[in-house]
């Protein structure tokens, strides 16, 4: 008999986001659709039509790729190129995936998908080992900060399930690891095709005393993830319902980016300086008693004072970095290269302003990791450190210390495409 479904209960539920990369054809989307499938996450006709497409096309297994691929073109390719954001959620867990392309002319469609995850699964194919892709993309994950990342050596039934190429794929990445900066990273032999360690332990690997996959994702502590020292909430607009009830009712909406906020707290408005203390905190359910990352909240304060979208309410005496001039770690995405005195709006948090390109400092190449000082045009999908000078001062932390007040996008003012995502250092 199933148990009666307790929707309070699973709203609580804690939220897992994961980005899946690696290099082509490693398995990504295959893995996904195994994972949605042993969880019992889609749906008997999902399957079956999955099945006849399988068929259609003349393969010989259920390809559960097929699953997350939705483009057209990704069909009839096999390949990924968008972004594929997939929902699913276990007894104790909800999870968002987003699966990301492997194709080198997609890095920054991995770097969208990969901005907001708490943790990343890199495949690996165990007979290709460590590639050129996976280093850049085990470096973006350390560039984005990233706190956990899963490496899962994927067609294990294609080397007989061998300890011996698990080990040397090890050996291998822990040369490269030691300059990467990722406190959390674990290793998982899988088989997506035949579901080994994916939710269920594999018969064929006695050799890994480890974690299956999805253990490992239900479990994984993430509650520390977050920034809940220093207090950061970017406005994002006012409330003012003009209605006879709520005549007086003046709060400030946004999603808080750090700390733990409560009634009685003084607080202090950015840019003004001003200060006051928080009245009351609202939510969708109703006033709490403290609101912390990454709920969305309105603040009611004591006192009138002037704020609006773009503006920050900060703790009196805990106050990020101001100021107009930013080093940032910068992921190119567009195909015309970064202009060095070139002027694009730029968006951080809720404020929106304009900046210029000061200089490049050095480009990074991916695959040593070394700076590259000669070269200083920035092309699309690489990565490179460049100063920029705003127009009004940014209320700031470094990236490493908050992954929301501390990133930048660029985008071109003539197309209003969005050409770079900026890490400030």
């Amino acid at each position: 008999m199933n148990e009666e479904f307790n929707s309070d209960e699973y709203f609580d539920m804690e939220l897992l986001r994961f980005t899946t990369a690696g290099s082509v054809d490693d398995g990504k989307s295959t893995l996904i659709g195994r994972l949605l499938y042993d969880s019992k996450a889609i749906f008997e006709d999902q399957y079956e039509a999955v099945k006849s497409a399988s068929e259609k096309r003349g393969e010989e297994y259920v390809n559960l790729a097929l699953l997350t691929d939705g483009l057209r073109a990704e069909r009839e390719q096999g390949i990924t190129i968008d972004v594929a954001y997939r929902y699913f959620s276990t007894p104790k867990r909800k999870f968002i995936i987003a699966d990301t392309p492997g194709h080198i002319q997609y890095t920054r469609n991995m770097v969208t998908g990969a901005s907001t995850a708490n943790l990343a699964l890199i495949l690996v194919d165990a007979r290709k080992g460590i590639l050129e892709q996976t280093r850049r993309h085990a470096f973006i994950a350390s560039l984005l900060r990233i706190p956990h990342v899963i490496f899962c050596i994927n067609k294990m039934d294609l080397v007989d399930y061998s300890q011996e190429v698990y080990d040397k794929i090890l050996d291998d990445f822990k040369n490269f690891s030691t300059k990467l900066e990722v406190n959390d990273i674990r290793f998982v032999p899988i088989s997506a095709l035949k579901g080994d360690n994916i939710v269920d332990r594999s018969e064929n690997m006695p050799w890994y005393q480890g974690s299956t996959l999805l253990y490992l994702l239900e479990t994984i502590h993430i509650a520390s993830d977050y920034d809940l020292i220093n207090c950061r909430f970017p406005v994002q607009t006012v409330i003012r319902p003009f209605s006879d009830e709520y005549h007086d009712y003046r709060g400030y909406a946004g999603r808080i980016s750090g700390g733990i906020f409560k009634p009685g707290d003084k607080i202090m408005a950015l840019p003004s300086g001003f200060t006051t203390s928080i009245k009351r905190i609202d939510t969708f359910e109703g006033p709490v008693e403290e609101a912390f990352p990454p709920m969305s909240v309105t603040l009611l304060l004591e006192d009138e004072i002037d704020i609006s979208r773009g503006d920050m309410i900060v703790r009196e005496n805990n106050v990020p970095q101001v100021g107009q001039d930013l080093d940032v770690m910068l992921v190119w995405m567009n195909e015309k290269i970064l202009r060095v005195d070139g002027k694009y709006a730029l968006k951080h948090t809720t404020k929106d302003l304009r900046c210029l390109v000061k200089e490049v400092k050095y480009k990074v190449d991916i695959n040593t990791l070394h700076r590259n000082m000669e070269d200083k045009n920035v092309g699309l999908n690489e990565i490179a450190r460049v100063s920029l000078r705003t127009t009004q001062p940014v209320f700031y932390d470094k990236y490493r210390l908050n992954r929301i007040t501390g990133s930048v996008i660029l985008i071109d003012e003539g197309t209003n495409e969005t050409v770079g995502a900026g890490m400030i250092i």
